[in-house]
C-alpha cells in the first residue's frame, strides 16, 4: 500500500515498476508476492545466502517454492547470481531492504540506483546514508511509516478480541488501507511544509502525538 502510494506521489505507476528485494523472508517475500499481483516486476531478491538479479523478471512464487525446497536464492539459476551488497546497487524503480538494520551505508549510498526506498526492515539505512540519498533526490519511505502495517493489524486483532466480534478479511485489508494511507499523506504533507525528509516528519508526527496525549491525559504535572 505505501509503495503504490508513493509512486502515485512521484506521479508515476506501480504497473510495470521494476523492484529489488533485499530480504526475501516474511517481509520480503510477501512484499514481492503483492507488489507482483499489483503489476511491478521483481527484478532482483536475496536471502542471507545472496540473490539473484534478471532483469527480464522474476516471479515470487517460483521463487518460494525454491526456497522452501531448501534452495538458496544465490543459486536460482533464472538469473545472475548476485551478493547482498550488490543487490542494493541493482538498477530498479523501487528497493525494498527487508533484511537487517544498516545496509544501506555512507560506503554505497552513492551507488544506490532506485528512485525510491520503502523500509521493510528495522534502521536498514543509517543517518549518514539518508542525508547522502535526500541529496541524490531518491524518496525513502521510512520503516516507522512503510512497516507499520503490522502493527496495526495487531491492533486490530485485540479490538476484535475485546469485542468478541470478529471481522472478514476483506474489512481487515479496508480499514488497514485508510489508515496506512491517511499516514502517508499526513506524512508527506508535513515533510513538504516543513521542508524535511519523510523520517524526519514521520518522527515530527508521532513525538507530537505522544505529546499531545500526555497533555490531554495529565500523565505528568
Amino acid at each position: 500500500i505505501i509503495t503504490d502510494e508513493a509512486m502515485c506521489h512521484l506521479g508515476r505507476s506501480l504497473d510495470g515498476a521494476t523492484v529489488v528485494i533485499q530480504g526475501f523472508g516474511n517481509v520480503g517475500s510477501h512484499a514481492a508476492r503483492i507488489l507482483y499481483e499489483m503489476g511491478a516486476r521483481i527484478v532482483g531478491a536475496s536471502d542471507s545466502s545472496g540473490g539473484v538479479h534478471n532483469p527480464s523478471g522474476l516471479d515470487p512464487a517460483l521463487l518460494s517454492r525454491f526456497r522452501s525446497e531448501g534452495g538458496r536464492l544465490v543459486d536460482y539459476t533464472d538469473g545472475d547470481s548476485v551478493t547482498n551488497a550488490e543487490i542494493l546497487e541493482l538498477p530498479c524503480d523501487i528497493l525494498v531492504p527487508a533484511a537487517l538494520e544498516n545496509q544501506i551505508t555512507a560506503a554505497n549510498a552513492s551507488l544506490v540506483q532506485a528512485r525510491v526506498i520503502v523500509e521493510g526492515a528495522n534502521g536498514p539505512t543509517t543517518p549518514e546514508a539518508d542525508a547522502i540519498l535526500q541529496d541524490k533526490g531518491v524518496l525513502l519511505v521510512p520503516d516507522i511509516l512503510a512497516n507499520a502495517g503490522g502493527v496495526v493489524v495487531s491492533y486490530f486483532e485485540w479490538i476484535q478480541g475485546m469485542q468478541h466480534y470478529f471481522w472478514d478479511i476483506e474489512e481487515v485489508r479496508t480499514k488497514l488501507e485508510h489508515i496506512i494511507k491517511g499516514a502517508f499523506r499526513e506524512v508527506v504533507s508535513l515533510a513538504e511544509e516543513q521542508s524535511v525528509s519523510l523520517r524526519d516528519a514521520a518522527l515530527m508526527l508521532a513525538v507530537n502525538r505522544v505529546a499531545q496525549a500526555i497533555d490531554i491525559r495529565g500523565v505528568f504535572p
